[in-house]
């Protein structure tokens, strides 16, 4: 097995729309291969894992399903290209793409990882002992509505206790639910049994970011039902007390649970637009949101990439780039779409923003700008080999700590609608984006 590839294409300068193809190459990159894992859905490398690989004191560890869907997970020395790895003794059902592995390490140590839902019951455990690859028995965090959990996620909060979110319900009519997880206590209480409320009518399909200090942003679409053409609207919340109080931006205190009627609008988008769900944010250093998402402008029939932001007055809105070729969204389940839902990192005033486009060959790109109002864009290809239905995960602990860009890269496909696509298993990376 190759440890390492370095990549041909890496980070251009010069400023081009998301359709042009790359031009001169910057030594700035490398791929560290990892395994190889099961590539015939987009299971491995869907954008809402949180998180794909986690750095912790002076390792950094990984998580994916190999080629006969077991869960695997990794561990090297920090600057190494040798892991350990090591098969656990789960399984997942890596046929549906939602099913995907979300893992964290809390300020003990002790790995935790949420694995294999779409609907089913919650399949939680932990290491044995700090830092170690072996998981223990599933068990449950409360107790309390885990019986239909989809998109789990963590995140690592000050102190080193975790919050785990994760949507009770189904899509159209679900709700968000936030546990938090004592490092002292070694227990899991309820921080929010409904923190968004659909009503029993719609859901929110969210991203979430906690900043350095402290703070948890939340953003979401409202989906009115299991068709991803009902998606509308962008809305904002954020809380300074690990999820027990939440404001809107301009700092009004919301009365939860937060609804239609009541939520913050970052931007106005209505249904049938294009508008994709389950994206990414970040947050500047003076704790302003960032939001990666993409729509389609009412006069138009090509879908857009675009970043929405608060300056701390009022929220804007960008186009990323010119893309040139139309598609549509329709129906329900994993779709294969010719774009990734993007990634960003926000360092100072610079913003990175990681995608997959066909129009440039569906490789590992990013688009970067100085000045988010109004700066060029810069694009470039980080891989020189397509990636097909990969989209974006980092290491969100490594980039806070040190600004430091490591992305999970495997190709893999997807086939509409839960649907596999015949394909060997390919070769799991970290792309280290250096400087």
């Amino acid at each position: 097995m190759r440890n390492l590839r370095n990549t041909c294409l890496l980070l251009a300068l010069a400023c081009l729309p998301l359709g042009t193809k790359a031009q001169e190459a910057v030594p700035a990159a490398r791929l560290v291969e990892v395994g190889e894992g099961y590539s015939q859905t987009s299971v491995n490398t869907a954008v809402f894992r949180n998180n794909s690989l986690v750095t912790s004191g002076d390792g950094q560890y990984i998580a994916y399903y190999d080629a006969d869907g077991y869960l695997m997970l990794g561990k090297r020395k920090f600057g190494s290209d040798r892991w350990t790895l090591h098969r656990t003794q789960y399984k997942g059902n890596v046929k549906d793409a939602h099913n995907v592995i979300s893992m964290m390490i809390d300020g003990k140590g002790y790995l935790h990882v949420a694995f294999d839902h779409h609907g089913h019951p919650l399949n939680y455990c932990r290491s044995l002992k700090p830092y170690s690859l072996e998981l223990g028995e599933k068990e449950p965090m409360t107790g309390v509505d885990e019986g239909n959990v989809t998109y789990p996620e963590f995140y690592l909060l000050s102190g080193g206790d975790l919050l785990f979110a994760y949507r009770s319900g189904s899509s159209g009519r679900g709700n968000l639910v936030l546990n938090r997880y004592d490092v002292k206590t070694g227990r899991w209480h309820r921080v929010q049994d409904v923190l968004i409320d659909g009503e029993d009518k719609r859901n929110a399909y969210w991203q979430l970011y906690v900043d350095e200090q402290g703070t948890i942003h939340l953003s979401w679409v409202w989906r009115e039902t299991w068709h991803v053409e009902t998606n509308h609207d962008l809305c904002y919340a954020r809380s300074y007390d690990n999820g027990v109080t939440w404001y809107k931006a301009n700092g009004r205190k919301y009365d939860l649970p937060i609804r239609l009627g009541n939520a913050e609008y970052a931007c106005r988008i209505s249904q049938n637009s294009e508008l994709i769900n389950q994206t990414s944010m970040s947050a500047d250093a003076g704790g302003n949101p960032y939001i990666a998402t993409y729509w389609r402008d009412p006069d138009s029939d090509v879908p857009q990439y675009r970043i929405v932001w608060h300056d701390g007055l009022e929220w804007h809105s960008r186009q990323v780039g010119e893309r040139t070729a139309p598609f549509s969204l329709k129906g329900g389940g994993t779709k294969m779409i010719p774009i990734a839902r993007p990634r960003i990192v926000v360092d100072g005033g610079e913003i990175y923003y990681v995608f997959r486009d066909e129009e440039r060959g569906s490789k590992v790109s990013v688009a970067h700008t100085t000045d988010v109002a109004n700066g060029k864009w810069q694009f470039a290809d980080l891989t020189d080999f397509a990636v097909d239905a990969w989209e974006p995960s980092h290491d969100t602990e490594l980039w806070k700590k040190q600004h430091r860009l490591h992305l999970f890269v495997q190709h893999t496909r997807q086939g509409d609608g839960e649907r596999t696509v015949e394909f060997a298993p390919q070769p799991v990376y970290v792309l280290e984006v250096g400087r």
